[in-house]
């Protein structure tokens, strides 16, 4: 009997053995391709790529056989393959839609199924909400229909075709950046791909980089990989200590950035947002709307303000951000987590070509990563952002949501102000403000809290979290 299956802010996710098992990614597969049958581009097939996760290649093709047992024509990665990779495959050659099979920065236990639109990003909510109608149907199969035992012959008849994605990709990303611009800088890069799919992609894209954690590991090296500076402390103490003038870090799946000062300081996904939306702005004369999931830097309304552009505010998913982008001029899109888009690319998050577009800014403008930060602080106001992951479930999970959606007055010594519902709760104090949201598939909370001092931040998480 097939376990519980539930899509979350972005696909499917679950514990490898546990309700990752082959028997439920078969009905996936097969609610996956009946959805998008009916598609206009159907024709070209869908496209199925792979992280660097433990079996994630066997579980691509086990998604790839059966998809072309309901006949559907499958282009599968000869390799591994990062989201940008396959979501921008998934645009160029017209398919009715992509799949990855990745968990991003979840823990190695985990593997997750994700679905991109034929417009090379995140299927859009609606898109998703049919796939789960299919599958309700699906489970109530005795029977699954029965799909090729190996690729033999579905390569043989090429109802499955092997294709690279990563030629293209660079292709992509070399039109984006200045890379003549970053040669001259001479720019030292360390790179922590953190065991993800990331490995061996920003060597071959400029020079000056020196990769760490490149390696097939898909334990992760017992790190989580999360571009967040807990995971990152060897990257944090090697850049200034061995010279390197940036330090930049990709998630399991490449579509997320962290980033590591010459000093050594972590510098977070919203500062990352902001200095690209000034570089984007400031340098290259662009313009557009800005959207930004619920979880994301005041500063970028600031910026916004500064620059008289449209601010969008989405609930948490980059499903929702990329929905604008492709029905609106936005300029950048992007969330907590780290993952952001940019105007003139995929719809989509892309760790690596937003890490290269902090090495753009740094050699347009001559200055260090530190410096830019300061520089954007003192313009804006300075914030600290922090967030803090409580791993509860079932009853204990309920009641701590609950304390929130019944209305607190004051976080830390700080009247509240405001209060948000519009993706978990949200409550809004002078000079800062915190939010509680609960996972839909882990047994997890996520805190999260910004203000105007590392003080104010800490006063807000010690009391929010009971100080956990």
């Amino acid at each position: 009997m097939a376990q519980t299956i539930v899509f979350g802010t972005d696909g499917w996710r679950a514990v490898i053995a546990d309700d990752f098992t082959f028997e439920n990614l078969d009905r996936v597969a097969l609610a996956t391709a009946r959805t998008f049958l009916k598609h206009p581009r159907i024709r070209n097939g869908i496209v199925i790529g792979y992280d660097a996760r433990f079996m994630s290649r066997e579980f691509a093709e086990r998604v790839a056989l059966v998809m072309a047992g309901s006949g559907v024509r499958v282009r599968l990665a000869d390799a591994i393959a990062s989201t940008p990779m396959v979501s921008l495959a998934t645009l160029r050659m017209r398919a009715a839609a992509g799949v990855v099979i990745t968990a991003s920065h979840n823990p190695a236990r985990y593997n997750g199924f994700k679905i991109k639109g034929d417009f090379g990003g995140p299927a859009h909510p609606e898109m998703v909400a049919r796939v789960e109608k299919e599958l309700a149907r699906v489970l109530k199969l005795k029977r699954l229909p029965p799909a090729p035992l190996s690729l033999d012959a579905p390569l043989a008849r090429r109802k499955i075709q092997m294709i690279s994605m990563r030629e293209s990709y660079l292709e992509e990303i070399r039109q984006r950046i200045d890379v003549d611009r970053l040669q001259r800088a001479n720019l030292r890069i360390l790179v922590d791909a953190m065991h993800g799919a990331g490995m061996g992609v920003f060597p071959a894209l400029a020079s000056g980089v020196t990769e760490m954690r490149a390696e097939y590991n898909p334990s992760f090296g017992g790190v989580n990989p999360e571009p967040l500076a807990k995971n990152l402390q060897v990257l944090i103490a090697r850049v200034p200590r061995e010279g390197f003038g940036i330090g930049i870090a990709t998630d399991g799946d490449a579509d997320r950035v962290g980033a590591v000062d010459e000093r050594g300081a972590f510098v977070d996904s919203h500062r990352i947002f902001s200095l690209v939306l000034k570089y984007l702005v400031e340098d290259r004369g662009m313009t557009g709307e800005v959207a930004k999931s619920f979880s994301v830097s005041t500063m970028v309304d600031a910026q916004c303000r500064k620059y008289g552009l449209t601010l969008h505010e989405t609930p948490v998913g980059f499903k929702h951000l990329c929905r604008l982008m492709t029905e609106r001029d936005i300029l950048i899109a992007g969330e907590e987590s780290g993952g952001l888009g940019v105007k003139g690319h995929i719809p989509e998050r892309d760790g690596v070509l937003l890490g290269l577009l902090l090495c753009e800014m740094m050699a347009v403008r001559s200055k260090p990563l530190s410096v830019l930060v300061q520089e954007l602080m003192d313009e804006f106001g300075h914030r600290e952002f922090r967030r803090v992951d409580l791993h509860v479930g079932g009853r204990a999970k309920e009641a701590i949501m609950n304390r929130f959606r019944r209305g607190i007055r004051s976080i830390g010594g700080y009247p509240v102000r405001e209060r948000k519902d519009t993706d978990g709760v949200k409550y809004t104090v002078d000079g800062g403000w915190l939010l509680a949201r609960a996972s839909g598939t882990e047994p997890l909370i996520r805190i999260y809290a910004e203000g105007s001092s590392t003080e104010q931040v800490d006063a807000l998480l010690r009391d929010a979290t009971g100080g956990r």
